[in-house]
Parts: C-alpha cells; sequence; structure tokens
C-alpha cells in the first residue's frame, strides 16, 4: 500500500506556436500552434498548520506568471529555447522547474516548503496529454 498524499491542483491554458524539426515529427516539423491546458499538481502527505496543501490562490498566480513570457509566443524566437525540441514532454518538465522556483522563492506562500512533489501536465487535446511527475528539491 503506498503512503497517503494530500494534492492540490491549478490550471491555466497558454496558446504558443512552434516547430520540430526531424523526420519523427512529420507535418510538426513546420510551424504550427498548439494550444494547452496545463495542469500542476501539488502534493504532500500532511496538511500545513492550515490545513492545506498550498494557498490555492498562489498557486494559480505563480501558474500564470510562469506561463506568461510563453503565452501567444513562438517558442522557435525564444533565447531560452534555442537548440531544443520544445515538445509537449519538454515543456512540462520546463513548466515544472519554473514552479519548483516559485515554491523556493515563497511565492506559493508559508507551509509550501513541504510540497513533496508535483505533477505538470500539458493537455493537447481531449485525446492527447503528456506529464512530468517528480520530486520538489530544495537546495
Amino acid at each position: 500500500m503506498s503512503s497517503p498524499v494530500y494534492a492540490v491542483e491549478v490550471r491555466e491554458h497558454i496558446m504558443i506556436a512552434h516547430s520540430l524539426p526531424g523526420d519523427l515529427f512529420g507535418p510538426a516539423q513546420n510551424l504550427h500552434g498548439a494550444t494547452y491546458v496545463v495542469d500542476v499538481a501539488f502534493m504532500r502527505p500532511d496538511l500545513t498548520s492550515d490545513g492545506v496543501v498550498v494557498d490555492i490562490g498562489r498557486a494559480l498566480t505563480a501558474l500564470k506568471e510562469t506561463l506568461a513570457p510563453i503565452n501567444y509566443a513562438n517558442l522557435d524566437t525564444l533565447p531560452e529555447f534555442t537548440g531544443k525540441l520544445t515538445t509537449t514532454e519538454f515543456l512540462c518538465r520546463w513548466v515544472f522547474d519554473q514552479m519548483v522556483a516559485a515554491i523556493e522563492e515563497g511565492r506559493l506562500g508559508p507551509g509550501s516548503e513541504g510540497v513533496a512533489s508535483m505533477r505538470v501536465t500539458l493537455n493537447e487535446s481531449h485525446i492527447a496529454k503528456a506529464w512530468f511527475e517528480g520530486p520538489v528539491n530544495r537546495v
């Protein structure tokens, strides 16, 4: 039996453009758009002294701030992604890393340092999604 876990999940959406060079990607090698519904789940074994996993409002604000620089952007033109294949899976990890930074900076409020793991899911459509899940390792 696995250990009990509490979770809170927040959601936002973004629209991006990008291309994915390489034969594997077929027509997606050309510049195309994608609309993602982005879910971030924060998990921990126990609740804070206030009885929450994280402050939902602060988590939503941090997610919106994380996604703002790439929303309505052509990822092929952003220096941060130069030389990277911005696949859905890659973007899951990118969002994960940005949200870990938000936790480390205290932007999710008191008690958020107790978040043990997160899952970031990018829903590409009603039939396809990808996610990255891992521990939240703090320095």
